[in-house]
C-alpha cells in the first residue's frame, strides 16, 4: 500500500513533494517557492459526528474537503511564498489547489487511460511533466499553458471527436488538486509523476496527445 507521500510512478528523489510529515502548510509553501506556482486554500475537512465533512457544509459534496471555498478564488491564488504562508497559517488544515491558465494547463483523463498512456510516453521516450492521480480516478498531465484552446483541434486532427473521449484539457478559470490534499475518506491526491529537476520545462499539449487521445480510445 502507498502512502500519500510516495509516488506511483516515480523518478529520481527531488525537493517535491514533501518530506514525510510536512504539513499541508510547508507543502504549499514550497509549490510557490521551488516549482513556481500558483497555490489557493480550498475548503477541507471537519470532524461531525465522527465522520470527516467538507467545510462546505454538503453532506454530498463531490469532493469533501477539495474544492474551492471561494467563488473569488482565482484572485486569492498566489505565486508568493510569504503570501502562501499566511494564508495557510489561517487555516492550516486547507487544501491546496493549482490555479490551470497560468504557469501550466492539465490534461484530465481517467485513471486506467492515464496508465496506459504513461506506459506508451516511456516507449516513445517523451519527456513528461509531472501527473497527479486523484481519489476520483482521474490523471491530471501537466503542459505547457494555451491547451486548452489547442487541444480540441489536435483531436480532430487524430481522427476523433473530441465529444468520443474522455480527454478534458484544463485551463484558465479552473484548478487542480496537489498533494497530498485529501477527498474525505477516499484517499489523497498523488504524484503519478513526481515534479522534478527534469521536467521543470512543461512538454507541450501537442507532444502528448497522440498517446492520450489513443488510451482514451481504447478506455472507452
Amino acid at each position: 500500500m502507498l502512502s500519500v507521500e510516495e509516488t506511483i510512478v516515480g523518478t529520481e528523489a527531488a525537493q517535491i513533494p514533501k518530506q514525510r510529515g510536512e504539513s499541508l502548510l510547508e507543502t504549499a509553501v514550497r509549490y510557490a517557492e521551488e516549482r513556481h506556482w500558483d497555490v489557493f486554500p480550498g475548503t477541507w475537512l471537519e470532524a461531525a459526528e465522527g465522520v470527516q465533512r467538507c467545510s462546505c457544509g454538503e453532506v454530498a459534496c463531490a469532493a469533501p474537503g477539495a474544492h474551492a471555498a471561494r467563488t473569488d478564488w482565482a484572485s486569492q491564488a498566489t505565486g508568493s511564498a510569504t503570501v502562501a504562508r499566511r494564508m495557510w497559517q489561517k487555516q492550516p488544515t486547507a487544501s491546496i489547489l493549482l490555479p490551470t491558465g497560468r504557469t501550466f494547463d492539465a490534461l484530465s483523463v481517467p485513471e486506467t487511460a492515464g496508465f496506459l498512456a504513461l506506459a506508451r510516453m516511456e516507449r516513445m521516450e517523451l519527456m513528461l511533466g509531472p501527473v497527479t492521480l486523484t481519489p476520483d480516478r482521474r490523471m491530471q498531465f501537466f503542459v505547457l499553458p494555451g491547451a486548452a484552446v489547442k487541444v480540441p483541434e489536435l483531436v480532430r486532427k487524430l481522427g476523433w471527436s473530441p465529444m468520443s473521449l474522455d480527454l478534458t484539457a484544463l485551463g484558465e478559470g479552473a484548478y487542480v488538486s496537489a498533494p497530498p490534499t485529501r477527498y474525505g475518506s477516499r484517499g489523497a491526491v498523488q504524484w503519478a509523476c513526481r515534479p522534478t529537476p527534469a521536467n521543470r520545462w512543461l512538454p507541450d499539449a501537442e507532444e502528448l496527445i497522440s498517446p492520450l487521445a489513443y488510451a482514451c480510445g481504447r478506455d472507452r
